[in-house]
């Protein structure tokens, strides 16, 4: 599987509000033509609601 970097994540999170929903963050990331990977990982992610990008980018990279 490619690697996702964390300029990825916040290019496919570009215009987030938050606190968003793990589900929010999984269509706005396909709406902004995010890589199936990226998508794939999120859409995996532990939490269901995440407070900022900084907890986005510690549940789709704490496995890396």
């Amino acid at each position: 599987m490619a690697s996702i970097s964390p300029i990825d994540l916040q290019k496919a999170l570009k215009g987030a509000d938050y606190p968003a929903s793990r589900d929010h963050l999984v269509t706005l990331a396909k709406d902004n033509g995010a890589d199936d990977a990226l998508v794939e990982k999120l859409a995996g992610a532990p939490a269901e609601q995440f407070e900022g990008p900084s907890d986005v980018q510690k549940a789709v990279f704490r496995n890396e």
